[in-house]
């Protein structure tokens, strides 16, 4: 069974689907695997946005400045995602730098390098959006480690989250469940 909850947030539209489809054009959505799926499309670039989390993982000492690197990391995301500047965006749009002994990773080859985790809501990023994201992480990583080099042995895995799979203030948010805060925020409920 299709169904669907259509609004709008200070002119972004909202389209909330099951199962989630994939965009085709941007204003319908097509039957894909039982997923629901929330996109908040703004009118003005018509590109579907979702929360996202990021999780990096490298060697103790890659990295001078752990906080400015996971500032640009949740900034970029959000700037891919065309997320608007709201503080439950803003709040909780995240990334977090985890620091491993040198020792507890490698290649097959012996080297080491860097991994990101990137978790978004399921059908969030068109294959645009994921080249693009993919690329100014592994640059802004390879950037804050002050070694060109580590472009080359950065990983960047993009993951979706199944619905009622984003927990906020101690609540396992569905997507419909996302769309009524927001618009509660916005004073629009």
């Amino acid at each position: 069974m299709d169904s669907a909850l259509n609004g709008r947030l200070y002119g972004w539209k909202i389209v909330l689907s099951w199962p989630c489809g994939q965009r085709t054009d941007r204003d319908r959505v097509e039957q894909a695997p039982s997923r629901g799926c929330l996109f908040i499309t703004n009118p003005h670039s018509r590109e579907d946005i979702a929360m996202p989390m990021i999780d990096v993982y490298a060697p103790t000492g890659t990295f001078d400045d752990k906080h400015a690197l996971a500032q640009e990391l949740a900034q970029a995301i959000m700037r891919w995602e065309k997320v608007p500047a709201i503080p439950f965006f803003l709040d909780n749009t995240a990334a977090f730098v985890h620091e491993l002994d040198p020792d507890s990773l490698s290649t097959a080859g012996g080297s080491s390098g860097v991994r990101v985790n990137v978790t978004t809501n399921a059908g969030a990023l068109d294959r645009e959006q994921q080249l693009g994201l993919v690329k100014e992480f592994t640059a802004l990583v390879a950037k804050a480690a002050g070694d060109p080099t580590l472009e080359e042995r950065t990983w960047v895995a993009l993951t979706e989250a199944v619905p009622g799979g984003w927990g906020i203030a101690g609540h396992a948010y569905t997507n419909e469940e996302i769309v009524q805060h927001v618009r509660e925020l916005l004073g629009k409920a």
